[in-house]
């Protein structure tokens, strides 16, 4: 529990540091000459550049644990954050967050591995993964407000100071508080093959990997997320700063008032995630077709859905990774939603003078809703996808 409470702290640091960023980037890129489409590819680039980072946590997390690749990721975020701080021109802006996209890639691996890592229980697992989530929520309540306040009154290179200072801080705390060794190379690693569900005949080690229709889900979340991310700041023109950090905190408290319902951990992950996807979806379609209802109460109802549906999709991915694959497989998670959130702004960005943005996001999570595998994706006990479905 100790270990677990100082993740939450260095997490909760973390995702302020990162949602303080986001009513502020498209501002900044917008004062440095930049226009809709290059902050697009500037936001994609981003979530882009975590696909080499993804793939090499995936691995070495399993292998060496978590602790290096937490200190690492949160340090050198914080010294690119001092180099953006100075930054003058749009490229520059561009190449120093593609670089950061990059040291955070082992963040979420690392951190999500050793969480899921403390206990073997799917119940206290899928607690664990609630706390995560109401953190992270509670960081991104603050943030964008307390973003845009310091940048009203430090200016954008202070800003960018200052939380870079505050992600070395949180790392060098990470240094000497995160084990060295994640329990789970104790906890999950048996002496003694394990037969899980496999088919007569098959050895364990022949455990086929996970189908790929399962990242099929984060990938279309990440984009939905990556146009809200893009189109929100843009609508409220480049002197809305406050006004979009509110917006992007009333979406965090309807996350974290669902996030607090810790009763339903005890509803199949499949119904959640099908429940938050078609909340999400009407959501966005409610900002594209209907003006007139106040943004910030669809906000709010949107930010109840995703409070629905990231414990729920945490929860799946953990009964799908299996003994010694927890890495590997929230990895693979990390890459689909890399490409989502890289593809998303980027689509936006191009398509933003023929068709809402907002309607592009329903339409992805409408999609992703009817691709959810159906039958066992909501189950939570160890069982073997791979047999039963498909590689897609």
């Amino acid at each position: 529990m100790k270990t677990a409470m100082w993740l939450y702290l260095f997490m909760f640091l973390a995702f302020f540091d990162l949602h303080a960023q986001y009513p502020i980037l498209t501002p900044f890129a917008m004062s440095l000459g930049a226009g809709p489409a290059f902050i697009g590819w500037m936001m994609g680039m981003y979530s882009l550049t975590h696909l080499p980072g993804n793939l090499l946590a995936g691995v070495l997390v399993d292998r060496n644990g978590s602790r290096r690749y937490i200190v690492f990721a949160l340090t050198v975020a914080g010294l690119i954050l001092l180099l953006q701080a100075h930054a003058q021109l749009p490229w520059h802006l561009l190449l120093l967050r593609a670089a950061s996209g990059f040291a955070l890639a082992f963040l979420s691996p690392a951190c999500m591995t050793l969480l899921a890592s403390l206990s073997s229980d799917p119940a206290t697992q899928g607690k664990y993964m609630s706390g995560n989530g109401i953190i992270h929520t509670l960081a991104s309540v603050v943030s964008p407000a307390a973003g845009a306040f310091i940048v009203a009154k430090a200016g954008y290179s202070g800003t960018f100071s200052t939380l870079g200072w505050l992600l070395i801080f949180t790392g060098v705390m990470a240094f000497f508080s995160v084990p060295k060794h994640n329990p789970a190379l104790a906890l999950h690693k048996p002496a003694l093959p394990v037969k899980e569900n496999l088919p007569p005949g098959a050895a364990a080690a022949d455990r086929p990997s996970v189908s790929r229709r399962y990242y099929l889900l984060p990938f279309f979340v990440s984009c939905s997320q990556g146009v809200l991310f893009f189109e929100l700041p843009l609508s409220q023109g480049q002197d809305g700063m406050v006004s979009t950090g509110i917006l992007l905190s009333l979406l965090s408290l309807g996350a974290l008032a669902t996030l607090c319902l810790f009763f339903l951990n005890r509803i199949s992950p499949g119904i959640r995630i099908a429940a938050a996807l078609l909340g999400m979806a009407l959501c966005f379609f409610t900002l594209a077709a209907f003006r007139s209802i106040p943004a910030g109460v669809v906000l709010f109802l949107l930010g109840s859905a995703k409070g629905v549906l990231f414990p729920a999709m945490a929860s799946l991915f953990i009964s799908l990774g299996g003994a010694g694959r927890l890495g590997r497989t929230f990895s693979l998670q990390s890459i689909a939603m890399s490409l989502g959130a890289f593809a998303g702004p980027v689509a936006a960005g191009q398509l933003r003078e023929y068709v809402s943005p907002y309607f592009i996001a329903f339409v992805l999570l409408m999609t992703a809703l009817m691709l959810l595998p159906p039958g066992r994706s909501g189950r939570l006990s160890s069982y073997a996808p791979g047999w039963n479905s498909p590689a897609a």
